[in-house]
């Protein structure tokens, strides 16, 4: 045999043989599992997501825990809608070979859609966003060309031959123009009840709203109110207690767009409450505020700053401990809000400052702080917390407080400060994919 033949004969004999016997080896499904690991790793950023559902429906993809791990990083953001709905925002950002390859998707909520309906829309909107390709109904797959408009992360593998998403045909989509008979405005009513008892004590309690609001680019309205009464028995012996506690509040908020960034309105409301013994308590402040980033991303930051001067007439149930049973006073109030939502984690936190013009020692000042960071790789910290200092109870009873007043908190006691905090840290590990779906016994 000449030297010419020797590579030939070699690849007959030898090589094609053991690569078709590997090849024969594999089965449909080692080949379909081979084929998902080339799949894009996806790290899903989304609190108000149902995870599992998301997982089950959309299988062209691998998820992970961990977002350094990622190709592709999703995150969802929400806010609501002027109709009591919800706006989700996907943002769906390239990492390491598909960076630059970014997109930005929206998905509206009705008020009466059920959480069946909400996930559904959400995992179409995902499909999209995942895959890039379509299928009209009765053709053939579509193969649009690699830069589709439509961030196709999927479409850019070798798993891209074997996915889908299909849309209805527009004659069986009701294209006859949107008509609002409500002109926006959406009511909500709502009320429930309940009791618990035992030997020696009894309680009931009943609690009821209704709003109406009506929200457009332009102009914000909405009118709020709600009520509540609380009764406990105590019987034990000779001792026999009834306490009740009754609440009512309406609140009314009416607010101007400006522009990108600034905003004007109103704000009134009545209330009243017998544990803070406020007969009647009327409010009327206009404020203004402003937006250091624009109000259209508000769903991933805000930097708020708001001025609200107001006027207030309280009448008092009992006189006060500083001898008044109504007064009429005029405030200040100041107020910052921070939130942001990135890769890294999310963060926001409020300052609010309240002061009464008759004395400024009469004043109250406010911090909330909420922050979650990922450190490293399946590792996050954890805090929440809340801190106010109170000077202005101005509707304290005058007098003793009985030791039955104070067991059962008939009445509201004076302090200075209150708080609240949370502190955590959390830590997973193990494979980074978390593709599988298994919910038996609950778990």
């Amino acid at each position: 045999m000449s030297l010419r033949l020797l590579p030939l004969f070699l690849l007959a004999n030898f090589i094609l043989p053991s690569f078709s016997a590997t090849a024969a080896m594999q089965t449909p499904q080692e080949a379909s599992e081979a084929l998902k690991q080339a799949a894009p790793k996806v790290y899903m950023d989304c609190n108000s997501c149902d995870i599992t559902y998301i997982r089950t429906e959309i299988e062209f993809v691998n998820y992970v825990r961990d977002p350094k791990d990622a190709q592709v990083y999703v995150m969802v953001t929400t806010q609501s809608t002027g109709s009591s709905g919800r706006e989700y925002t996907l943002e769906f950002t390239g990492e390491k070979e598909f960076a630059g390859t970014d997109n930005t998707l929206t998905y509206i909520t009705g008020n009466q859609d059920t959480s069946d309906e909400i996930r559904e829309g959400l995992v179409r909107i995902l499909k999209i966003g995942l895959a890039g390709r379509g299928t009209a109904p009765g053709t053939a797959p579509m193969r649009p060309p690699r830069t589709c408009p439509l961030a196709p992360y999927a479409g850019k593998t070798p798993i891209a031959d074997r996915i889908t998403v299909s849309y209805r045909d527009a004659d069986k989509v009701e294209t006859d123009s949107v008509q609002d008979k409500w002109d926006y405005w959406v009511f909500s009513l709502s009320g429930r009840g309940g009791f618990d008892g035992q030997k020696t004590s009894r309680s009931y309690s009943f609690n009821g709203s209704l709003s109406a609001n009506r929200v457009t680019e332009a102009f914000k309205f909405r009118i709020t109110y709600s009520g509540s009464r609380n009764t406990d028995r105590y019987s034990y012996g000779d001792i026999k207690q009834t306490n009740t506690r009754k609440s009512h509040n309406l609140n009314m908020l009416a607010v101007k767009s400006i522009s990108e960034h600034w905003s004007v309105g109103t704000g009134s409301s009545a209330y009243s409450n017998t544990y803070s013994n406020i007969k009647f308590r009327f409010n009327l402040a206009p404020a203004v505020e402003y937006n250091f980033f624009p109000y259209s991303e508000s769903t991933r930051r805000q930097l708020r700053f708001l001025w609200r001067p107001g006027y207030n007439a309280y009448y008092y149930q009992e006189e006060t401990i500083y001898d008044k049973t109504e007064e009429k006073l005029w405030s200040e109030e100041f107020s910052a809000a921070f939130e942001i939502k990135e890769k890294w984690g999310t963060a926001s936190t409020g300052f609010d400052f309240y002061h009464y013009f008759h004395d400024l020692k009469k004043n109250h000042m406010s911090i909330d702080v909420d922050l979650s960071i990922r450190i490293f790789k399946g590792l996050s910290f954890n805090i929440w917390g809340y801190f106010q200092r109170i000077h202005d109870q101005l509707s304290l009873r005058k007098g003793e407080i009985s030791e039955a007043d104070l067991l059962l908190q008939r009445i509201q006691l004076e302090t200075n400060y209150s708080y609240y905090g949370q502190i955590g840290l959390s830590y997973t590990f193990g494979s980074i994919y978390s593709n599988v779906v298994n919910p038996r016994f609950g778990y």
